[in-house]
């Protein structure tokens, strides 16, 4: 009774956030960076291939600059990720409101570069010169993120209302619907422009600085060290499962919300690699990433359930085990899980709900204690796609240390969901038992009949 009122208490306010327009928005819009952030890393880890001798032979044949065009795509993904962001949350906004979306992402776009200044410093001849008419890349990538995030919000809500109020240009009948959308589009897009002249004006001539900057240092830097925490990686450890087991999609939930900052954490460390320092945490490495979520935290899928899986397909007795286990485990090594989630199940299952916290969030302690103290190295800016298989994606993004520890993580996975695991499987096997018994029961008294 006491679990149903928490369940009854828990669930409505937990859908209530999920549900919000902003959260969806972000979830969906921040999805559009994915393949910026997976195609990039194929040629920035073709450019930074973690073994010296190949390097140093390629080089050899090839000069110094043979990086230079790895490096140039690296620049127009990796590098615009806000922009992208920025795009793609006032594109989802505006789309889940029932709009054309194009055009707010658009306007986005325009709002985003005209809170940013147009000019940049350089050295020429060892002498500091303005340069006028630029993009800045130091602002369109990670630490542009969270002001991507406000910036598209702010522009797909706005607006989404005025076509929703029908505050708009209306265009007589028979004209194209192409040309009507641009007319629907200037009033809103003309509020949002002066809007972004005000902003500008205000922080550059009042507090001499820009929009993108004041956020970045008010409101960034302390997202992305609470982020970047010990406390961090705790409730990024615990929030999926925990969100899971009441149903609803914990991964997707915390890495929409969470991923413009974990993909600034991860820019930061390539930054510093481009700076040509050592990626180390004394040079202000971070270690919450987003490859420290998917690889680590819910590789095999929210919970690490293939130790589940594996203790199904050697220990289980029911035959609900031994079917579900066969047809999970191939899904659960290359990190879907839904199978076990659901078909065990798992979500609402008293049985499951500790071993399915504590793994995760054992293996996020135990990843951020290994980089912190040197023993597994900061995370750059190259990821793997979320399908690659454990030990795989650990060695890709950690040599031989990362491989051996996704194998412990593993067993850990193992040993926690085993005791568990032989307590329901028990159950499942006295249901079946009686489920047997009394077909047997119900097929004597057709005969007596």
């Amino acid at each position: 009774m006491e679990n149903e009122k928490l369940i009854d208490k828990v669930i409505p306010a937990v859908m209530k956030f999920v549900n919000l327009k902003g959260v969806i928005a972000l979830k969906d819009g921040i999805m559009y960076t994915l393949p910026l952030s997976l195609v990039g890393s194929i040629f920035l880890l073709l450019a930074q291939i973690p073994y010296k001798p190949f390097n140093d032979w390629v080089t050899s044949i090839l000069g110094d600059q043979w990086t230079m065009p790895l490096m140039q795509i690296y620049g127009v993904s990796f590098q615009i990720m806000a922009i992208a962001a920025t795009m793609g949350i006032a594109y989802a906004y505006t789309k889940n409101e029932g709009h054309e979306p194009l055009t707010a992402a658009i306007l986005a776009l325009v709002a985003f570069l005209g809170i940013n200044n147009s000019t940049a410093t350089t050295l020429i001849n060892n002498k500091s010169v303005v340069v006028t008419n630029v993009i800045d890349k130091t602002w369109t990538g990670g630490q542009g993120m969270v002001t991507a995030i406000i910036v598209g919000l702010i522009v797909g809500a706005v607006y989404s209302w005025f076509l929703t109020k029908k505050i708009t240009i209306k265009m007589p009948e028979g004209v194209p619907q192409g040309v009507v959308n641009q007319f629907t589009a200037l009033i809103p897009g003309a509020v949002i422009m002066v809007g972004t002249m005000v902003v500008y004006i205000f922080f550059k001539y009042g507090l001499n600085t820009t929009f993108i900057e004041w956020i970045y240092k008010v409101l960034q830097i302390p997202l992305q060290g609470a982020t970047d925490s010990l406390g961090g990686a705790i409730v990024i450890g615990a929030a999926i499962p925990l969100l899971w087991w009441f149903g609803v999609h914990g991964s997707i939930i915390v890495s929409g919300v969470m991923l413009g900052l974990l993909t600034a954490n991860g820019l930061a460390n390539q930054a510093i690699i481009q700076s040509g320092q050592a990626l180390t945490m004394a040079n202000g490495a971070h270690i919450v990433t987003a490859q420290f979520l998917n690889s680590f935290v819910i590789m095999t899928g929210s919970g690490i359930t293939l130790g589940l899986v594996l203790a199904m397909v050697v220990k289980g007795r029911s035959g609900q085990s031994k079917t579900l286990g066969k047809l999970a485990l191939i899904p659960g090594i290359f990190n879907i899980n839904e199978p076990v989630t659901f078909g065990f199940p798992i979500v609402m299952n008293p049985f499951m709900f500790i071993p399915f916290v504590i793994v995760p969030l054992g293996s996020a302690v135990g990843t951020y204690f290994l980089i912190k103290f040197g023993i597994l190295h900061p995370f750059s800016a190259v990821e793997v796609p979320w399908t690659t298989p454990p030990i795989v994606s650990g060695f890709i993004l950690q040599g031989w240390k990362g491989a051996v520890w996704q194998a412990l993580i593993i067993i850990w996975s193992c040993a926690a969901y085993f005791p568990f695991f032989m307590k329901q499987d028990a159950i499942n096997v006295k249901l079946e038992q009686e489920i047997i018994a009394s077909n047997h029961e119900g097929e004597h008294n057709t005969l007596d009949v």
